[in-house]
């Protein structure tokens, strides 16, 4: 088994134990050396976005006084959802590998396919997402663009 992916698991069945979230762990590793770690702290923080790719990420940029991981891999239990891809490439990863799929995730009753079809479909009964006040929101962005602030 492959090292990485076997500490990714002792990281899920260490947050599934201590029931603080589902059975994800993660592990990030940069030039072999495991840089971020996480696992589901979803109950355990009642925060949704605490999932194990989120709670890696955050670790290794903490660790790695960065936001900007590029170079480094990531190793999951399971396959990301569409926030935890979002997350992956902010970080500027380049390579995710992982154990279960979004298939096996809903059979065991998550339900990441969902966002996955909003994001096929654009659903309204998923999710109500309406533009608003754009002109307002154009000029703070043009402001912003103008004082030539630093991208990520």
């Amino acid at each position: 088994m492959n090292s990485y992916m076997k500490e990714a698991i002792k990281e899920a069945k260490l947050g599934s134990q201590k029931e603080e979230g589902g059975p994800f762990g993660c592990i990030i590793v940069k030039k072999n050396k495991i840089i971020g770690r996480g696992h589901s702290e979803v109950l355990l923080q009642n925060d949704p976005t605490c999932h194990g790719e989120m709670m890696a990420i955050r670790d290794a940029c903490r660790k790695e006084k960065t936001n900007d991981l590029s170079g480094a891999v990531l190793y999951t239990t399971g396959e990301p959802c569409p926030m935890c891809l979002g997350a992956i490439l902010w970080a500027n990863i380049d390579k995710v590998y992982y154990g279960c799929s979004i298939e096996d995730t809903n059979k065991i009753g998550f339900r990441d396919k969902d966002f996955y079809e909003y994001l096929k479909t654009r659903d309204e009964n998923i999710l109500s997402l309406k533009e608003l006040e754009k002109e307002e929101c154009l000029k703070l962005y043009e402001q912003y663009q103008e004082e030539n602030h630093k991208r990520y």
